[in-house]
């Protein structure tokens, strides 16, 4: 068995997602840990809401961190045996260089923190989104990002996420990807859905957060990887704290590749890939780019301690 381990992002937190880990105390801890670092009650917040306070961008991207770190801990204090390689889609690839020792946790926390702070004040409120394309070639909504970029006088729009064949996230102004939406369909799309959210991940509008970002990362001292990561941008791995810094400035403004990410990992001899944390989003994703790669979700402390068995 030779395995990578993925951490889930924003869209994977629920309200009660930890109640399947509650007889590990290292679970608990973690958040405790957390909490203390940015003063800030995270555990109550996972298990009583309200979910407006959950989805907030400011904590939902602290709070998936402290998650894929709790259930990471808890893999290794049963015996768990370190992955062969990381990846993170998108706020997970931080989760992934605390698993990496590349960040310490409470580096990494302040840091997300500051990401999505610098995130939301990127664009004004109403002024960009996100829509998710299905079941359209990703040739077809480049051309349609592209030609509508043209076409809205100022305005953008941007692949933003390549999730699985077929599905595809589009970013940018909110005009832009209304009318990308209608040419998406028109050429083939089965679905077009706007998100609920309101900020244009991994496309040009995040320039200002990528600005941000940057600054902030002088201050903050990398390690080398004691795991290889891949990381979203390039879906290459980065030894030296220069060039992951520069990678995760360029992660803001540039599209998730996950479909690639996921077929790397086939390519260096992965047999197994198991997502890290609450939920099965990266899953369903990972079954639909390579059905060759066997697929495990640690969502509860009985999947831990089964994938843990596995040799």
């Amino acid at each position: 068995m030779k395995f990578a381990f993925v951490f889930p992002g924003q869209g994977s937190q629920s309200i009660g997602m930890m109640n399947g880990y509650v007889d590990l105390p290292i679970i608990q801890e973690t958040f405790q840990e957390a909490s203390d670092i940015l003063k800030q009650d995270f555990w109550s917040m996972v298990n009583s809401g309200p979910v407006e306070d959950l989805n907030l961008t400011v904590n939902t991207q602290p709070l998936m961190l402290i998650a894929g770190i709790a259930v990471y801990r808890a893999w290794i204090s049963l015996g768990g045996a370190k992955p062969a390689l990381l990846a993170g889609h998108s706020l997970g690839e931080y989760t992934a260089l605390v698993a990496a020792e590349v960040l310490s946790f409470a580096d990494a926390l302040t840091l997300v923190r500051f990401r999505a702070q610098a995130m939301q004040h990127a664009v004004p409120e109403g002024i960009g989104g996100m829509a998710a394309v299905l079941g359209l070639d990703d040739e077809i909504i480049r051309t349609v990002c592209h030609d509508i970029t043209q076409q809205c006088n100022g305005e953008s729009l941007e692949p933003a996420n390549f999730n699985s064949p077929g599905q595809v996230v589009i970013a940018g102004h909110k005009n832009a990807i209304l009318q990308g939406m209608e040419m998406a369909k028109s050429r083939g799309a089965k679905r077009a859905v706007m998100l609920p959210m309101s900020i244009p991940s991994h496309c040009s509008l995040m320039k200002p957060a990528a600005e941000s970002m940057q600054q902030q990362l002088e201050g903050i001292a990398l390690q080398s990887p004691k795991i290889a990561i891949l990381h979203n941008a390039d879906v290459k791995s980065h030894s030296d704290a220069l060039s992951i810094k520069k990678i995760l400035v360029q992660q803001l403004v540039s599209p998730v590749r996950w479909v690639d990410t996921i077929h790397a990992f086939a390519v260096a001899g992965m047999t197994h890939v198991i997502e890290c944390g609450p939920g099965k989003v990266l899953i369903g994703l990972n079954k639909r780019i390579d059905q060759s790669l066997q697929q495990l979700s640690l969502i509860d402390s009985e999947t831990i301690k089964q994938a843990v068995s596995l040799r």
